[in-house]
């Protein structure tokens, strides 16, 4: 019986262990996938074009591929292609089970560094399950900014300190490497448009890589021209330039065009060779090896229950303003603009503005996640859950952070240097009133809703004791402010 790959849009490693022994290769583009809620245009062309510039790279190795377009299911594009269907392990925890019924083997994948069943042994036993030791044994294990006895290179695992800077004025970065579209990217930007799609966002030239060669390109700019200013800068908002000094490398590495470790590796060597700062290459490689890798194991080690997770009773629905309706707060709108045009807002944006905000007003957690997986081009179930639900809204109650990642207008006033706060109407300093910021009213008002679980967490004690100061007649203001903030997240 011939056998047969099933190669899957987010799995396009070269080195696909589906391919191995295969007669052919079968590639789906699902309506049933993309059509699947509202999903950003540059997420659907990213994805489209990348399958469809892998195709031609796997027939130039001599291998017969079929691809089968606009599909309404796998299910259905799979009835006439006989023979063993092989695919390697679906990076979706749904998508095992829909596969298994539809008689495709599962072979494991080489994605990731770490398999689920390598995380799920390394977290067995343990009280905590935190990110940081996690990242030490990645640093061990790999050698990477470790010495020969594996001790850190510079005398330290973490330079976080020296990551946080907000930014100074005028700072600003060399612009972001680009690709050139080709007929692939035409035909696909054609097909989008004549099938009935439920797209939002802009519809902008693509920005980054679909190739391994595209990748490797995109990572060299990074290294020499972005990365040595990334450590200082990687948690600061610049709203005319969301990309900043970031890589840009997370959607080619959810795609499998390029490995973890190759571009760890290449900020460990510009480190080696003088070129970077040691602050920066570990920030960086922190959240390759460390963050994303830890991401993808607790995604699996949690995987029937993030759908569910809801420590807080959030339960309110996904407001207006997160599909583009103004809220008139101009953090979130800038926010909320940059991903319409892009598909892209760095990580603090994602988690202190976007994640923050839900948190804070009380949106079902799993409206979030699917928010954010279908909104962004490095979107993804497996990174959107964890990061989302577990990170940015604390629904798992404390397994991912110790302590909820809540701020009020004053943190996004630091970390922007004041930029957003500036073309505001409101002011991050007040809690109330007609100046009174809705960010600010909203974190205090999240922190008198939640005193009593808070006061059990002593990392959450100087707030709840803050908010214990307030006099009753504050506390109701704040209430009656924080109410206003939820009405007008939701455009009323």
């Amino acid at each position: 019986m011939a056998r047969v790959a099933l190669v899957l849009g987010d799995q396009l490693m070269d080195d696909n262990p589906a391919l191995e022994g295969a007669d052919r290769v079968v590639m789906v583009e699902s309506l049933g996938v993309l059509g699947r809620a509202p999903l950003h245009r540059a997420r659907a062309q990213l994805v489209l074009s990348a399958m469809r510039h892998h195709a031609e790279a796997l027939r130039g190795r001599g291998l017969e591929v079929e691809e089968i377009r606009g599909a309404a299911s796998f299910a259905e594009a799979l009835k006439g292609v006989g023979g063993k269907v092989a695919c390697a392990h679906p990076n979706r925890a749904g998508a095992v089970g829909e596969l298994a019924a539809l008689g495709v083997e599962l072979v494991p994948s080489n994605q990731f560094l770490t398999s689920p069943e390598q995380f799920a042994e390394w977290a067995d036993g343990r009280k905590s399950i935190t990110m940081e030791p996690f990242y030490r044994e990645q640093r061990r294990r790999y050698g990477i900014l470790v010495d020969a006895e594996g001790e850190p290179e510079g005398g330290r695992w973490n330079f976080d300190a020296e990551n946080r800077k907000p930014p100074k004025a005028g700072v600003d970065a060399p612009e972001p490497w680009l690709p050139e579209e080709d007929e692939i990217d035409r035909a696909v930007r054609e097909d989008l448009g004549s099938w009935d799609l439920d797209l939002w966002g802009e519809e902008g030239p693509r920005r980054f890589a679909v190739t391994p060669a595209e990748a490797q390109a995109a990572l060299a700019d990074f290294v020499e021209r972005r990365l040595p200013e990334f450590g200082a800068w990687q948690d600061a908002m610049v709203p005319s330039n969301p990309f900043l000094f970031h890589a840009l490398m997370s959607v080619p590495l959810n795609l499998g065009l390029i490995g973890p470790l190759e571009v760890a590796r290449a900020a460990q060597d510009a480190w080696a060779a003088g070129n970077v700062p040691i602050e920066a290459a570990e920030g960086f490689i922190r959240q390759v090896i460390g963050w994303r890798e830890y991401v993808w194991g607790m995604y699996w080690l949690r995987a029937g229950d993030w759908r569910t997770d809801n420590a807080l009773d959030a339960t309110a629905p996904l407001p207006a303003s997160y599909r583009g309706e103004p809220s008139g707060w101009a953090c979130l709108d800038g926010v909320v603009d940059s991903v319409g045009r892009y598909g892209y807002a760095n990580h603090i944006e994602r988690l202190m503005v976007l994640g923050n905000i839900a948190m804070l007003a009380g949106i079902e957690p799993w409206e979030v996640v699917g928010w954010f997986e279908r909104s962004f081009v490095d979107g993804a179930e497996w990174v959107m859950a964890p990061n989302a639900a577990g990170m940015a809204l604390y629904a798992d109650g404390g397994v991912m952070m110790t302590k909820p990642y809540a701020a009020g207008g004053n943190y996004v006033h630091k970390m922007s240097g004041g930029a957003w706060c500036r073309e505001c109407r409101y002011s991050p300093k007040e809690r109330t009133g007609e100046k009174g910021c809705p960010l600010t009213a909203l974190y205090w008002d999240f922190i008198g809703s939640h005193e009593k679980r808070f006061s059990k967490n002593h990392r959450m004690a100087m707030p709840v004791r803050t908010w214990g100061k307030f006099d009753p007649a504050e506390q109701a203001a704040i209430a009656d402010r924080a109410a206003l903030a939820r009405e007008e997240l939701a455009g009323l």
